[in-house]
């Protein structure tokens, strides 16, 4: 019993000086309510259930009221202002719950207690309905906040998505590919499990910007650049719903196409293939796989037939060993890329290839380079024995072994053809313990082989051109050569049996007609105390006697 409550009685009476005493304040506790009590009850239910107190207020019950407010005052703490998350499920069923409680209180209070003042039960039975509207009112106009919070968080992440993406569009591909990953997360969550947000509305044009952004390459035409970033566009849609991308889902498919052939043939021919890399089969080989009936696929074979008949040409020009390897890498391409129309090309480019080997060693030669042109002419004589020039790429090699060591045999490629006319007679003896070849070339190029002399020794410096190839009875092994009369170079070289010192010897001369020509090689030992001479830690060097006409010594 609440202490303002006071026992009352049935019946009043009059005081002693004949004055009626006031009604009392509140109902008596026991005995019937007084009338119009379920009324006031209903009042004050409603008037506590909106959350101001007034139930309580009407009632006189301030400490309650305060209770009311001080509930309300804390969920307008909490909830404002307004959060996307709403206000926490705890506190929203504590406050309805003190609600509840007040109304039930009051309800109680003002069905057992006559309230004073002249206030009427139906009106504040009226004024708690329209008063509930409040509450009802701040929940519909909180919800609405709530709304406009969550819509601005997510716009929010969309705009932190889209600086990503600007991020990302200033590195090359590969050192942004992370941030690219993470903006389209940003997007995916958005139109995925925010359907209906204006964030969401907005996600069809930021991947719009968004594939612009990884594609820039392929705008900007540096296809090779571009192949990586449209090959992670295609995958999307594996991991993005399709209803997100709309037409973005298949559009990378074009570019990808047109992108791998411009860059695979750009490459072709290049520097990487002989090892596979970098030589446009890759890319090629990627768009036949990937997009056989496309068109870009269409243009792969008559791009890459169109790419050898320029280099076959090019095999006439300045750079025939440039061209002839490239005939090389596109032959390699062509035979490793998955179409036969394309395969079968590969023997046109390795007919080129014949032609560009013999065409590149005669090239060295007239640049110059005497070894590689030796080499690279040995090397075709070898492979291509069929061919028709195998014996010219043989006199080349020769020509090209002299002017390594004697240049002015470098000045013009040895003839083709053999010349007509008289022969002159050159005879070369051996005097060597040795083995001799002899590579010649004028108007006629060849090389011929002395076995070594047996018996024969070396001689000191002083006795080689007086007893060289003089000693009576003894047969010198010797090779008999008929050449046309110009200009010869001879190199010789010595072979098995000669020491480490020994080491070949070049000259020239002039074959004229109407004369015999006779050399003879041998070794001779040099004291390494002469002191004309270098102090060598091996005294053995070689010395060839120079031929001349009529003349052997």
């Amino acid at each position: 019993m609440e202490s303002g409550d006071r026992y009352g009685v049935a019946g009043y009476g009059s005081g002693g000086d004949g004055t009626v005493p006031p009604p009392p304040s509140h109902a008596p506790s026991v005995g019937p309510p007084p009338p119009g009590a379920s009324l006031r009850a209903a009042a004050a239910a409603l008037l506590n259930l909106t959350g101001l107190g007034l139930g309580y207020a009407l009632l006189g019950r301030w400490g309650r009221a305060a209770v009311c407010w001080a509930a309300t005052a804390v969920l307008l703490w909490v909830a404002l202002p307004a959060d996307p998350d709403g206000v926490p499920a705890g506190v929203l069923v504590g406050y309805l719950l003190v609600l509840v409680l007040a109304a039930v209180d009051g309800g109680r209070i003002a069905r057992r207690s006559a309230v004073g003042g002249a206030w009427r039960p139906g009106l504040a039975v009226g004024l708690g309905v329209v008063l509930l509207a409040v509450p009802a009112g701040g929940a519909v106009v909180y919800g609405s906040a709530r709304d406009e919070a969550r819509e601005q968080m997510l716009l929010e992440r969309l705009e932190a998505g889209d600086e990503r993406v600007a991020t990302a569009s200033g590195q090359p591909f590969e050192a942004a590919k992370s941030e690219y990953g993470k903006a389209l997360d940003v997007y995916r969550a958005l139109g995925e499990d925010h359907p209906g947000s204006r964030a969401a509305k907005l996600v069809p044009d930021r991947l719009k910007a968004y594939y612009d952004a990884v594609s820039a390459p392929y705008a900007k035409k540096r296809h090779c650049e571009a192949v990586a970033p449209l090959t992670y566009l295609r995958t999307l849609p594996d991991s993005v719903d399709k209803k997100v991308l709309g037409e973005l889902a298949a559009w990378p498919d074009t570019p990808l196409a047109e992108s791998l052939y411009a860059c695979g043939v750009s490459r072709l021919g290049g520097a990487g293939s002989s090892s596979g890399g970098g030589d446009g089969g890759a890319e090629l080989g990627q768009l036949l796989r990937t997009f056989p009936e496309s068109a870009s696929a269409r243009r792969v074979a008559p791009a890459i037939d169109e790419r050898i008949k320029d280099q076959v040409s090019a095999l006439k020009g300045a750079e025939p060993c440039t061209a002839t390897e490239a005939l090389r890498g596109l032959g390699a391409t062509a035979s490793r890329l998955p179409d036969d129309s394309v395969k079968k090309l590969r023997a046109d480019a390795d007919e080129g290839v014949v032609d560009g080997v013999y065409a590149c060693g005669v090239d060295q030669f007239e640049d110059g380079k005497f070894g590689a042109a030796r080499t690279t002419l040995t090397d075709f004589a070898r492979t291509y024995k069929s061919d028709g020039r195998v014996r010219q790429a043989r006199n080349i090699a020769t020509a090209a072994e002299i002017a390594d060591d004697r240049p002015a045999a470098g000045k013009r490629l040895p003839p083709s053809k053999r010349p007509g006319g008289a022969r002159m007679e050159l005879v070369i003896s051996n005097d060597a313990p040795n083995t001799v070849e002899v590579l010649y070339t004028g108007p006629v190029t060849g090389t011929v082989t002395l076995r070594a002399c047996a018996g024969c020794e070396r001689y000191r410096a002083s006795e080689g051109p007086r007893r060289a190839c003089k000693a009576g009875g003894r047969n010198y092994p010797k090779a008999r050569l008929q050449l046309p009369a110009g200009e010869y170079h001879f190199l010789y070289k010595h072979g098995t049996g000669a020491t480490a010192r020994v080491d070949s010897y070049s000259s020239g001369t002039r074959v004229q007609p109407g004369y015999t020509y006779t050399s003879c090689t041998y070794v001779i030992e040099r004291s390494p105390f002469d002191l004309d001479l270098p102090l060598l830690p091996d005294p053995i060097q070689p010395v060839v006697s120079p031929w001349g006409a009529g003349s052997s010594r």
